[in-house]
C-alpha cells in the first residue's frame, strides 16, 4: 500500500466532495478542489513527468513552492509516477538548499513560476550545463547538474571528521540489526520511497531522510483503525528499546532510546540497503526502574529558540568555517540570548559575518550579539570557560550602551543597518524606501521587539511608544519618532509627522461619525428583571453571572458558593490543596507526561480523557477572537457563542446544536473579542475599522457604533455595578461608553496603544490598561482620571489580570510582573521568551497560570514561585482556562492551547497531561469551557466546540463553582 493509493482509495468513494481547501488570506473567498479535479490534474503532471523526465537509480522530484491549492495534486501526481516528493522551500537559505540537493543527486525539480526568478538567481550553478526546462501549468520542470558544484555548509575537514564519525555511530548501532535478519530494504525499488527530507541539524550537520510508503502508510491506517490512538504505546509496527553503551538490550538501568521495527525504517544520507528491522538512535537517554522509564536528557546540546530546537554546536560549526573567523563560541546567555564569541583576523567583519550566518542558518539560529574577541578563554582541563565568557559579555554590553551616537545623519545610516539585519536582508541590497513598512517587509511580533531592542542599545536610551511606530509607521516616520526622543534638546527638522492617522476606507460616513443607525428610544436597563439573569463565560476563566442565585439548581450547580446575585470566578472561596509537589511536563512524545517527583525523577503516565469534535462553524476567514458564552437563567438549552473572525463576520452559534443564529457583517477584520452588556440585550466587539460595535444579542442588528481612530483589537470589560463598558484602542485612548446613553462617558490619553484588554477591580475601585508602550495604568472607572503607572519597561501585548490582593501581567521581555493594587511591584517570575498570553488565576487565588513563546505553560504560587511548567510543542500565545472534573475526584483541569493548534488538557494541580487534541491550522485564540464542551476559534477559518470525555466516555463538567 502506497499514500497516493490510499488518496484513490479516497476519491473512489468521495469523487465529487471537497478534498483541498485553500486560503490566501487576502480579502478573497477561500478556493475549494474535489477528489475529481486533484485525481485529475495529479494525473496531468504525472503523465508530463514520465514524458520528460529519464529516470536512472532513486526517483526522486524535488518542488520548489509556497503552499497552493494546487500543492496537493503536485506532490500526488510526483507519487504517481512513481517518484519520491522533496520539498525544497524558497524562503530556506540557498546553502541549506543546495546542501539538501545535492545529497540527495537530485535530477529534477518543478519550480512554481510565480517563484522562477529567485530560483535562477539562488541555484545559477545548477543550471549552466544543458539546461532543460519544460512547462506544464503553473509548473516549469528543470533538469540539476552537479558538476563542479561545492557545497559548502561547513570546511571539508571538519565534514569529513563528521561523517567518519556518523558513520561509525551508524554501524555501531545497527550491528544487531544485521545480525538480526538478512532481508533488506531497498531504496532504488520503483515503489519504495514516499518522500525526502532533512533533518533539523541538531547534531552538527543536517541529515538527509528517505522515508518509504512502508514506513507512513502504517501510521495512517493506525489512526484509522484505532480512534482514538491508545497513547502511551508504540504505533502500529514501531518497536522500542533501551540500549547500554555497548549496543545491548536492558530492562533496567540507563541506556539511550532507539526506534524501529520491521518495515518502520528510512534511509539516511548515502544508504541504499537498509536491514529490515534496523533500530536507530534517538539521542534521548533514559533509566529505566520497575518496568516504568525515567527520561535523564538529550544528548546534544539543544536549546530552544523562538520556539524551534536548536543544537548551538550548528552554529558554531557554521561560524567556525567562515574564512575570516579563526575560532569561536557560542553561548546561551542567561537562557535568553545566542552570543557568538569569534577570533577574527579583521575587525570590521561583524555586518560579513551576520550575512554568512543567514545564507547558512535558519532564523531561529541566528546569534543576538557578535563579540570579537582575541583568544578564547580556557579552563585548566582545557575546556571552554563559559563563565568567562559570560564576563567578557557583560563587559561588552556596558561598554556598548556608553557609545552615544554622533548625529541624525548617523541614526539614518543605522536605522537602515539594523532594518536589513533583523529583516534578513542583505546590505548590498536596494535602498529602502521611505515609506516602507516592517510588518509589510518580512517583518513580525517578535522580530518587531528584535528590532526595538537593536534600536535602544544603538540609542542608548528606552523609546517611550517605539514599538507601536514599528508596527504601524514608515522607517521615515520611525527615524523621525526616534530623533524626537533621542534629540529632543536640539534644533530638528521633522518631515513628517509619526502619529499617522488611520484610514477608514471601509467605514461609511454614519458609521466613522459614530452615530447610531437607529435612533428609537433606548432600551431600558432591566437588570432585576428575571428574564435577563444569565452567566457569561469569556478566556481565562472569567466568568460573570447576573441575578442566577436562584436559578443555580435549574442550571445544575449549588447556590451556597455565592454571596450574593453578582460574583467573579475569583470571588469563589474554593480552597485547594497547595501540598502536590512541582512538576515538568514534556511532551516531546504526546502521548505522555513526565512527572518529576521530590527526588527529580521523571515518571511517564498515560493519558485519561478524549476529545471528540461537536460541531464546527465555518467563518471564512482566521479566527483570532476568542469565544463569548452567554448562557440564559431560565433556558440552558438556548446557550450561543459569540465570535468573529477576520472576514469581518461576527457570528452567533447555538452551542450545543452548532447552528448559526445570526450573522453580521461589520466594516473590516476582527480580533477583538466579545463583551455582554449588563442586561443582556448586547453585544459589544471593537473591529479594525475604528469602530466599537453594539449589536443586539437576539439578531446581531446594530444599534449603535463609537469611533475611535484607529483600529480596536482590545476586548471590552463590564462594569456591573454601572454597566458601562471599557474598552482600548490603537489610537493611544482608553474608552469608557454608556451604550444606553449611546455616548462616551470618559476618554483618556494612556501614552502608548491599547492592544490588551482592561481588567476591572471592584475592591479597591480600579481599572487597569496596559500599553505597547510598556506602561500599566491603574484608572478610576468613573472619571477617567488616573491613580498611579508603572513603567515595565517593555510591551505588554498580555492583558492584565486581577484577585483581591494583586495585579498580574505578562510582558515581552520574558517576566510575568505581579503588583499591588496601590502600584508596587511584589515580584516578577522569568521565562525565556515573550509573554503575549494572559495570566488566569485558579478559584481558590492560589495558582496563577500562563503560557509563553518559550513553548511552556507555566503554574506559579501568589508569591511567584513556580508550581510546575508543562512543555509543549510550539508557542503559547492564549490565555488557559481553569475548570473542574467531577469524574476525577473533583481535581480541578486546565485547558490551553499553542499556536500548533495542539488543545492541552492538564490536572491543574500537577501539570498532568490528561489529554492532547490537534486542530488543522494554528491557533491564537483562547479557550472557553462549559459542562463538557470546549469552544475555540482556529486559523483555518472554523470555530470548533469539541465534547470532553473521561476515561470511560464520560463527558467532564466544567465549572469551576459547581
Amino acid at each position: 500500500m502506497t499514500l497516493q493509493e490510499l488518496v484513490h482509495q479516497a476519491a473512489s468513494l468521495y469523487s465529487d466532495k471537497i478534498a483541498v481547501c485553500f486560503d490566501e488570506c487576502n480579502n478573497q473567498p477561500p478556493v475549494y478542489y474535489t477528489y475529481k479535479t486533484v485525481i485529475n490534474a495529479a494525473s496531468a503532471l504525472s503523465n508530463f513527468l514520465l514524458l520528460h523526465c529519464d529516470f536512472q537509480g532513486i526517483r526522486e522530484i524535488g518542488l520548489y513552492c509556497h503552499p497552493t491549492i494546487n500543492l496537493p495534486s503536485w506532490v500526488l501526481g510526483i507519487l504517481q509516477v512513481p517518484a519520491a516528493y522533496a520539498p525544497v522551500d524558497p524562503d530556506s537559505p540557498p546553502a541549506l538548499s543546495i546542501h539538501f540537493m545535492k545529497k540527495c543527486n537530485l535530477k529534477y525539480i518543478l519550480v512554481e513560476k510565480v517563484h522562477i526568478s529567485k530560483f535562477k538567481s539562488s541555484y545559477e550553478a545548477l543550471l549552466n550545463y544543458d539546461m532543460l526546462t519544460v512547462e506544464h501549468n503553473d509548473l516549469v520542470l528543470f533538469r540539476l547538474h552537479w558538476k563542479n558544484v561545492e557545497v559548502s555548509l561547513v570546511p571539508n575537514d571538519r565534514k569529513e571528521k563528521y561523517e567518519k564519525g556518523t558513520m561509525t555511530k551508524s554501524m555501531t548501532s545497527e550491528s544487531s540489526s544485521e545480525e538480526k535478519s538478512e532481508e533488506h530494504m531497498d531504496v532504488k525499488l520503483k515503489h519504495c520511497l514516499a518522500y525526502v527530507l532533512h533533518t533539523s541539524g541538531t547534531t552538527g550537520i543536517p541529515k538527509i531522510v528517505r522515508v518509504p510508503h512502508a514506513c507512513i502508510v502504517p501510521n495512517i491506517q493506525h489512526f484509522r483503525c484505532e480512534l482514538p490512538v491508545q497513547l502511551g504505546f508504540p504505533l502500529l509496527g514501531t518497536v522500542v528499546e533501551v540500549r547500554d553503551t555497548n549496543g545491548f538490550t536492558i530492562q533496567e538501568g540507563n541506556g539511550q532510546v532507539f526506534l524501529g521495527g520491521r518495515n518502520r525504517v528510512c534511509f539516511l544520507d548515502g544508504e541504499m540497503t537498509v536491514p529490515l528491522g534496523t533500530m536507530r538512535a534517538t539521542g534521548d537517554f533514559v533509566t529505566i526502574k520497575d518496568g516504568e522509564i525515567f527520561f535523564l536528557g538529550r544528548k546534544d546540546s539543544q536549546i530552544k529558540r523562538h520556539g524551534k530546537r536548536l543544537n548551538i554546536e550548528l552554529v558554531q560549526q557554521i561560524a567556525e568555517g567562515l574564512q575570516q573567523v579563526e575560532s569561536c563560541a557560542v553561548t546561551w546567555y542567561n537562557q535568553e540570548k545566542l552570543i557568538l564569541f569569534m577570533v577574527t583576523k579583521n575587525d570590521l567583519v561583524k555586518d560579513y559575518i551576520f550575512e554568512e550566518l543567514q545564507k547558512h542558518l535558519p532564523s531561529h539560529a541566528i546569534p543576538d550579539e557578535l563579540v570579537l574577541i582575541n583568544s578564547l578563554p580556557f579552563t585548566s582541563h582545557g575546556k571552554i570557560d563559559v563563565s568567562e565568557l559570560n564576563k567578557i559579555y557583560l563587559n561588552y554590553r556596558d561598554l556598548k550602551s556608553e557609545c552615544k551616537l554622533s548625529g541624525k545623519e548617523e541614526l539614518w545610516e543605522k536605522l537602515h543597518h539594523l532594518w536589513k539585519s533583523v529583516l534578513s536582508l542583505s546590505e548590498d541590497a536596494l535602498k529602502i524606501p521611505d515609506e516602507s513598512l516592517f510588518l509589510n517587509s518580512g517583518g513580525d511580533s517578535l522580530k518587531s521587539i528584535r528590532l526595538l531592542n537593536e534600536i535602544e542599545n544603538l540609542v542608548g536610551t528606552s523609546v517611550p511608544g517605539l514599538l507601536e511606530i514599528l508596527l504601524s509607521s514608515s522607517i521615515l516616520e520611525i527615524y523621525n519618532h526616534i530623533l524626537q526622543t533621542v534629540f529632543s534638546d536640539k534644533d530638528l527638522t521633522v518631515s513628517k509627522n509619526h502619529a499617522m492617522k488611520r484610514k477608514f476606507s471601509d467605514a461609511t460616513q454614519e458609521e466613522a461619525s459614530g452615530k447610531s443607525l437607529h435612533q428609537e428610544a433606548v432600551v431600558p436597563l432591566n437588570c432585576d428583571n428575571e428574564s435577563n439573569a444569565f452567566i457569561a463565560l469569556s478566556r481565562g476563566s472569567q466568568i460573570l453571572s447576573l441575578n442566577t442565585d436562584r436559578y443555580l439548581t435549574k442550571l445544575g450547580h449549588c447556590p451556597s458558593t455565592y454571596s450574593s446575585d453578582l460574583n467573579s470566578q475569583t470571588d469563589i472561596q474554593n480552597r485547594e490543596s497547595l501540598s502536590t509537589p512541582p512538576l515538568v511536563g514534556k511532551s516531546e512524545d504526546p502521548s505522555c507526561v513526565v512527572e518529576v517527583s521530590e527526588e527529580d525523577t521523571p515518571v511517564i503516565r498515560a493519558e485519561k480523557m478524549e476529545f471528540r469534535v461537536r460541531w464546527r462553524s465555518d467563518t471564512g476567514k482566521c479566527v483570532d477572537a476568542s469565544p463569548l458564552l452567554v448562557i440564559p437563567a431560565l433556558d440552558k438549552s438556548s446557550a450561543t457563542v459569540y465570535i468573529g473572525s477576520h472576514s469581518h463576520r461576527m457570528i452567533a452559534v447555538d452551542l450545543y446544536s452548532g447552528k448559526v443564529k445570526w450573522e453580521q457583517i461589520l466594516g473590516d477584520r476582527i480580533e477583538s473579542s466579545a463583551c455582554v452588556s449588563k442586561c443582556g440585550n448586547f453585544i459589544v466587539v471593537g473591529c479594525y475599522n475604528g469602530l466599537v460595535y453594539v449589536l443586539k444579542s437576539n439578531s446581531g442588528e446594530k444599534y449603535w457604533m463609537f469611533s475611535t481612530e484607529n483600529a480596536v483589537k482590545s476586548s471590552a470589560t463590564l462594569d456591573p455595578t454601572t454597566g458601562l463598558l471599557y474598552i482600548g484602542s490603537h489610537d493611544q485612548h482608553a474608552y469608557a461608553l454608556d451604550i444606553y446613553k449611546k455616548k462616551c462617558v470618559w476618554k483618556l490619553k494612556c501614552g502608548g496603544t491599547v492592544f490588551s484588554s482592561p481588567c476591572l477591580s471592584l475592591i479597591p475601585s480600579h481599572l487597569y490598561f496596559a500599553t505597547l508602550g510598556g506602561l500599566l495604568l491603574a484608572v478610576n472607572p468613573a472619571t477617567g482620571d488616573r491613580v498611579w503607572k508603572h513603567s515595565c519597561g517593555k510591551p505588554l501585548f498580555s492583558s492584565p489580570r486581577c484577585c483581591l490582593q494583586y495585579i498580574f501581567i505578562g510582558c515581552v521581555d520574558g517576566n510575568l510582573l505581579c503588583f499591588t493594587h496601590f502600584g508596587e511591584q511584589v515580584w516578577q517570575f522569568s521565562t525565556n521568551e515573550p509573554i503575549f498570553s494572559s495570566p488566569c488565576t485558579s478559584a481558590s487565588e492560589q495558582e496563577i497560570f500562563f503560557g509563553s513563546h518559550d513553548c511552556f505553560i507555566y503554574c506559579c504560587s501568589m508569591k511567584g514561585h513556580l508550581r510546575w511548567k508543562f512543555e509543549t510543542t510550539a508557542r503559547v500565545y492564549s490565555t488557559p482556562f481553569v475548570f473542574r472534573n467531577h469524574n476525577h475526584n473533583n481535581e480541578m483541569l486546565l485547558a490551553a492551547a499553542s499556536t500548533d493548534g495542539k488543545l492541552w488538557i492538564l490536572e491543574s494541580k500537577s501539570g498532568q497531561l490528561q489529554s492532547v487534541y490537534e486542530l488543522p491550522g494554528e491557533v491564537f485564540s483562547s479557550p472557553v469551557v462549559w459542562e463538557s464542551m470546549l469552544i475555540i476559534g482556529c486559523r483555518n477559518n472554523y470555530v470548533y466546540c469539541l465534547d470532553l470525555l473521561g476515561d470511560k466516555g464520560n463527558e467532564v463538567q466544567s465549572l469551576e463553582y459547581t
